[in-house]
């Protein structure tokens, strides 16, 4: 099986990036969108898979590169799943996740008055593609199950970090080392899926 030597992180979020880039090998060339000036795609997928294709798909034929490409978010039981594939874009156009955190605790609110107070389950969820490699994409997904907490919490990770407490836990992903926090979340999960092929 032939080695990767370069690859496009297909992302235009820098935490993301920073993430990704942390789970690969060290000796792979990694590129980003940004510095190659494109824009992300329009996500039309109905699931994180079908964005994680599309967007896999559109860098690498874009730069002739092989590309890893991310799609994930934060399913939340009571609101039926949502933010779902919705997640960044609940951030508005600048993707401004203490807005999104601040819709999901006014959509919890609105559902149930006293949220606060019980364990409200929810999930990270990641899908990874690799595409533009001889053979047929590679695709893989990784969960964690966890709780909302009933407020935000902690300043590192990035996105919802810091109202997601995994199962087993007490700290929210938002106040725990990144390098812990790297070695449980959903993201390493479907990483370690495909990690053979890098």
């Amino acid at each position: 099986m032939e080695k990767i030597k370069k690859i496009l992180i297909g992302t235009n979020n820098p935490g993301k990036y920073s993430e990704i880039c942390d789970l690969l090998p060290k000796e792979i060339e990694k590129f980003s969108p940004k510095k190659l000036n494109i824009k992300s795609p329009e996500e039309t997928g109905a699931s994180f898979e079908e964005n994680s294709f599309i967007k896999a798909s559109y860098f690498s034929k874009k730069t002739n590169l092989i590309c890893l490409s991310d799609d994930s978010g934060l399913e939340i039981d009571i609101l039926n799943g949502r933010p779902g594939i919705y997640s960044s874009r609940w951030g508005g156009k600048n993707k401004n996740f203490n807005l999104a955190i601040k819709k999901v605790f006014k959509a919890l609110d609105k559902k149930k008055k006293n949220w606060r107070e019980e364990k409200i389950s929810a999930r990270f969820i990641c899908a990874l593609t690799i595409f533009g490699l001889k053979k047929k994409p590679i695709f893989s997904v990784g969960k964690i199950e966890g709780y909302i907490s009933n407020e935000q919490r902690g300043l590192k990770g990035f996105g919802y970090d810091p109202i997601f407490i995994p199962k087993g836990k007490r700290k929210t992903f938002g106040e725990m080392d990144p390098k812990k926090k790297y070695k449980i979340d959903h993201r390493y999960k479907a990483f370690k899926k495909i990690r053979k092929f890098l």
